[in-house]
Order: structure tokens, then C-alpha cells, then sequence
């Protein structure tokens, strides 16, 4: 959405106490006749409802002044205590002031698109020598953002084509000028695979790479055109110098290109760049679907719940959503195709109502979306009040939808760590099938392969040892795999299933203990779901079920005396204090290695003698 030009705003906010109708009468003779946004408070200075006028004076006045059908109109008036309001130039002005405000602090009475999931987004990164990669989180560092992608596996693909196509690095070294000419960095495998073309230790120049990130960014935008024109070139330079095996090379990636734009969903060769919005109103609900075209192709589709909270018309929630909608996904696009028509005063765009042609089969198209979408909602109600077990059902497919899976999570599985003051590793399993504990599948493993403490390791052993046996007895895999721990942890689990050859096989994600963040595999930031979303109870009771099992695990093997705990067998020595030693060196190995001074530090030095004086006897014998 284009920002309000500075000095657009003739004045800034004027306050007005409002208590009772009758107040109001006495001060509406002071509200301006101009174009403007006025604003609603409550007693407690909450921020009710932002409107649009283009007379103040006549909009505010009619929630007072008239007599009010609506419950909900009637509600917002009851709990107005102040108005401010803004005088601007122009209606346009108005909406577009209005809009932000809106967006920024979403009050309680404005139309709400119901949508809180966080969707990804491609970032070429504001740094030396871009990197390109897969982000949830938009950060206001100068990057630059594509998307959101309603698809995690969209976003995989691009990227993936992006790696086939158009070299560029991967790596996060800090590729300043002043740290390549030091010499700093050495290539990595990805320069020897050919993805890369070396800039750390300057193999490839600045201007070379950001031409590289040009063509990335007209990919991105669903211009082909000047990629494949790029390429061509390139081949021909290649053939001229006879250097015939680099012409091929480019000629596959020419060839890959142009299958791509095949593939891709061609609406019209006439037409160019457009947004499509179709709308159904039910109740107080309505539902919009958005298609963003681009140079002819559909690059992006949305449909969003829209709960309206006053008595906005159809044409007002409309406006309203469509301003959002364009400002979310950053749209450029000069003209909107839309069911009916609207008042939409954003600058430079026209608004189309098809009668017929390739824009009104676009709209056609988005109303099958937009009546589908009603549809499943339906179904989805439905089964939760007609089919048994159906909550969990329910909260499956949330989990679904909210991770982006493939296949709905009717089998999960979650791993943690447990050691006991330090030692004594051991990690835990447990199985949920159709949302409920499958305790016949529950397993714990006795870390074998790794010495000391070592989470990553030990966490790596125990998915391993897992997946190996499901595949040698051909048992099914689950779709999710919950691994309690944040990337450390997770990565480890991903290198045992890529040793299994099991990639893609299950989706992995890791649950962070403090922040309950989600991470994906590969991602480089996190997935935050609203903490009383249905989707995040379920993914937490699973984590708390396997705290609970290893932790018994764990007691069972203490109290059956599996663990021996030498130190107790020292005439002196109490568990106490056994146990601070454990805590503080990790092993007796090597609190058996261990100078005096080391071990006073901890237990004093008279308890220290004790010890030093068992092992040194142990020693001699």
C-alpha cells in the first residue's frame, strides 16, 4: 500500500470527550464537513473502531443520531467514550490512513481476516554477496522479501530451481571486500559441485554474483523473459569462444527454464499483471479468495475468513480486505478484478468488473476456490460434530495445515534426552496414532555409542536406532516426527535419517524448550503458533508424554541400582556430595584424573583428601 505523502494531513488528531447522546449534540456542530479517519476509544483508552469519511461531521454523527438495528453498532456506541479524528485532502487519503491504522493496531470492532498462520517467505538478504533462503519472519533490516507462500514444499521448489539454475552461495561467512582480500576463507564442496561460484576467495566478482541476484529476482517476480534472455546470451558468448562443454551446460539450464515456464499456470498471453478477488458473504462471515497474477501466470492464490463486526456492506468489507491483502503480499499490480463494484480510492488502480473474456474466467476461477473453501470449513464442522473421535481428527488436520504437511500426522512420534545430575544419558520415544498414546510403541534406548554428556549425539544414536529397525522390519514410518530440543538436537536427528537414505520420507521439526518455538529442518528462523491454538496444545501434551516416560525410565533404572554410583562405596562420602562431584566433572573417570586443588574446589579439601586417597589406594591394588 503506498504511504500517505507527508503533508497530506491538514490536521493532526483533535480530541472530543463523548459521554451520553446528549453530549454529543452539543459538541457535533464542532466536527469538520471535510474528508478525514476518526477513531473510537473506550473508557479505558482502547483503541474500539477506525473509520473513513468523506464528510467526519455526517459519519460520526449517524452512529449517534440515528436509531441503531444493529447489536453490534449499538455495543460500539455504548462503549465510546473519546473520538479522535484526522482532516485529510482527499478520500483517497482517507482510505489509505485509514487502511494503516487498521493494519497497525487491528482495533476490536474492524472487519478481522481471520488468518494467524505464519506463512514463508523467500528473503535475498541485505548483506555482501546476497544470500537466497527460506524465511518465516520478516525483519526490517533492508533485505528483501518475496512471498508470503501459502506452500512450505512452493517455496522448496523455487529454491531448489533457483540452486539448478543460478549459482550462488549458501554458505554465512561474513564476505566482506576486507576479509577476501585477507584470505580469510577457503571453497567449500558446494564450489566443487558447481552451486557455487567461489566469491570467498574471489573466484567471482561483486558485479558478477548481483547479476546472478538480478536474475534470481526476476524469477522470483514470474519474469522469465529476461532469465532465459540472459542465458542465451551467455551460451552464445561460450559458442563464440569455443568453449562448447560451458554453451551445453548453459543450453540444459535454458531448456530447464523453459519447461518450467511450461509448467507454470498461463492464464492469457494478452494479459499482464493483475489481482483477482472473489467474495461470499455468510452471516456475519464472508470469505475472499486472492489471485495474484503476474506477466500472464498465476503465482500466488490466498483465501482468508473475513469476520465482520459491524454493519459494513459487502462493497466495504471487500475494500477493506483487498487493501490488506495487496499490502501483505507487497502487490504492484495496477488493476483488480473483482465480483461487484467497489469503492477503492488507492492511487493508479483501476477496478474491473468483467462481463466476460480471459478476466472473467481469472473471477471464475476464484469464485471455485472461494465456494471450495466455504465447503471444506462445512465438511470439517460437520465431521466434528457427527464422527466419532472427531476432535482429534480436527486437531489433526490443524496440525496439518499449520505445519504445512503433505499427509494428515495420524501417526507421530516424539524423542527427548534424560540424564540424571548430569550422567547416565538415556533417550525416550514415544508413539501417538489417530491423536492418542500408542503405548505398545513406546521405547527408550541406553545410549551406547557416545561418551559423557552430549545431547546432540546421543539424540542422534536413539533416531537412528529407531528408524533402522522400522525400515528392516518394513513397519510403517510416521508423517511427523517431534524432536524435543531446538537446532542443535534436530540437526542431529536429520544426520541419522539422511544416513538411513530416509530423506523425505517424514516431515522433522524441532520443539524449543523455553520460547515453545517449532523449527523446521533447513529453515533459519522459527514457526511461533498461537500458544492456545489447538494444533500447539496437542504438539505439547506429546512433548510433556515423553518428558513423562523417560523420566520414569530413568527412576526405574536408578532405584533397580543400574546406575552404580562408585563414589558412595568412599567411606565418607555421602550422595550429596557424590552427586556434586558427577555435576561437576561428568564422569568418575574423570573426577579419578583430577588434581586435589580441582576437587577441593568443589567439596572442600578434606572430602577432597577422602576421595583422592580411595583411588590412589584403588591404584596400588
Amino acid at each position: 500500500m503506498a504511504p500517505i505523502r507527508s503533508g497530506r494531513i491538514i490536521a493532526p488528531f483533535i480530541l472530543l470527550l463523548i459521554m451520553t447522546q446528549s453530549e454529543f449534540q452539543i459538541i457535533a456542530p464542532t466536527l469538520p464537513n471535510l474528508p478525514g479517519i476518526y477513531k473510537y476509544f473506550d473508557t479505558g483508552n482502547n483503541l474500539l473502531y477506525v473509520g473513513k469519511a468523506k464528510n467526519i461531521r455526517k459519519r460520526v454523527s449517524s452512529y449517534f443520531l440515528k436509531n441503531l438495528s444493529s447489536y453490534k453498532t449499538h455495543e460500539l456506541v455504548k462503549r465510546i467514550h473519546r473520538i479522535e479524528f484526522t482532516i485529510v485532502h482527499s478520500e483517497q487519503d482517507a482510505f489509505l490512513l485509514e487502511n494503516s491504522l487498521i493494519k497497525q493496531f487491528q482495533p476490536l470492532f474492524n472487519i478481522n481476516l481471520k488468518d494467524d498462520k505464519t506463512y514463508p517467505y523467500i528473503v535475498i538478504k541485505n548483506e555482501p554477496f546476497p544470500r537466497v533462503f527460506l524465511t518465516r519472519q520478516k525483519i526490517e533490516d533492508g533485505s528483501q522479501y518475496f512471498g508470503p507462500y501459502t506452500s512450505v514444499g512452493k517455496v522448496r521448489d523455487l529454491l531448489n530451481f533457483i540452486k539448478q539454475t543460478i549459482p550462488l552461495r549458501t554458505c554465512p561467512l561474513n564476505l566482506t571486500e576486507k576479509n577476501i582480500e585477507k584470505g580469510k576463507f577457503k571453497v567449500c564442496l558446494e564450489y566443487h559441485l558447481g552451486n557455487c561460484k567461489g566469491p570467498c576467495e574471489a573466484h567471482q566478482s561483486l558485479d558478477d554474483y548481483n547479476e546472478n541476484i538480478s536474475q534470481v529476482k526476476n524469477f522470483l517476480k514470474g519474469n522469465l523473459g529476461p532469465v532465459i534472455q540472459h542465458f542465451k546470451q551467455e551460451m552464445k558468448h561460450h559458442a563464440e569462444g569455443l568453449e562448447f562443454e560451458k554453451a551445453e551446460q548453459v543450453l540444459k539450464k535454458i531448456n530447464y527454464l523453459e519447461n518450467y515456464q511450461a509448467r507454470s499456470v498461463v492464464v492469457s498471453t494478452t494479459l499482464r499483471n493483475l489481482d483477482v478477488f472473489a467474495f461470499q458473504k455468510d452471516d456475519d462471515t464472508a470469505y475472499l479468495n486472492f489471485l495474484m497474477v503476474v506477466n500472464g501466470a498465476i503465482i500466488q492464490t490466498k483465501t482468508v475468513k473475513i469476520e465482520a463486526q459491524l454493519d459494513e456492506t459487502d462493497e466495504e468489507i471487500l475494500a477493506h480486505a483487498i487493501a490488506q491483502i495487496r499490502s501483505t503480499y507487497d502487490s504492484e499490480a495496477k488493476e483488480i478484478v473483482v465480483p461487484f463494484e467497489i469503492e477503492y480510492n488507492e492511487p493508479d488502480v483501476t477496478v474491473t468488473v468483467p462481463k466476460g473474456g480471459d478476466k472473467k474466467k481469472l473471477l471464475e476461477l476464484s469464485e471455485t476456490n472461494v465456494n471450495y473453501f466455504i465447503n471444506e470449513i462445512k465438511n470439517k464442522e460437520r465431521l466434528r460434530l457427527t464422527a466419532k473421535g472427531t476432535d482429534k481428527t480436527f486437531v489433526l488436520q490443524q496440525i496439518q495445515d499449520d505445519l504445512q504437511l503433505s499427509e494428515l500426522p495420524v501417526h507421530i512420534e516424539c524423542f527427548d534426552n534424560s540424564n540424571f545430575q548430569g550422567s547416565y544419558p538415556v533417550s525416550a520415544m514415544v508413539c501417538f496414532k489417530n491423536g492418542e498414546p500408542s503405548k505398545k510403541d513406546y521405547r527408550c534406548f541406553n545410549i551406547k555409542t557416545v561418551q559423557g554428556i552430549n545431547d546432540f549425539a546421543s539424540m542422534k544414536e536413539a533416531v537412528y536406532r529407531r528408524y533402522k529397525r522400522l525400515y528392516e522390519e518394513k513397519s510403517p514410518f510416521p508423517q511427523l516426527v517431534i524432536i524435543d530440543g531446538g537446532k542443535g538436537q534436530l540437526g542431529a536427528a536429520q544426520e541419522a535419517i539422511e544416513e538411513l537414505g530416509l530423506s523425505g520420507t517424514m516431515t522433522l521439526i524441532g520443539l524449543a524448550k523455553n520460547e515453545e518455538e517449532i523449527f523446521f529442518v533447513g529453515d533459519k528462523e522459527s514457526l511461533k503458533l498461537p500458544y492456545d491454538a489447538e494444533s500447539h496444545k496437542m504438539i505439547r501434551r506429546i512433548r510433556d508424554e515423553v518428558h513423562r516416560y523417560g523420566l520414569t525410565f530413568h527412576q526405574n533404572k536408578r532405584s533397580k541400582g543400574t546406575f552404580r554410583n562408585e563414589l558412595e562405596d568412599i567411606k565418607g562420602i555421602g550422595k550429596s556430595t557424590a552427586n556434586q562431584l558427577l555435576k561437576a566433572f561428568r564422569s568418575v573417570k574423570n573426577i579419578r584424573e583430577k588434581p586435589l586443588e580441582e576437587i577441593a574446589s568443589i567439596i572442600g579439601q578434606a572430602k577432597a583428601k577422602v576421595v583422592k586417597d580411595y583411588f590412589s589406594n584403588d591404584k596400588e591394588q
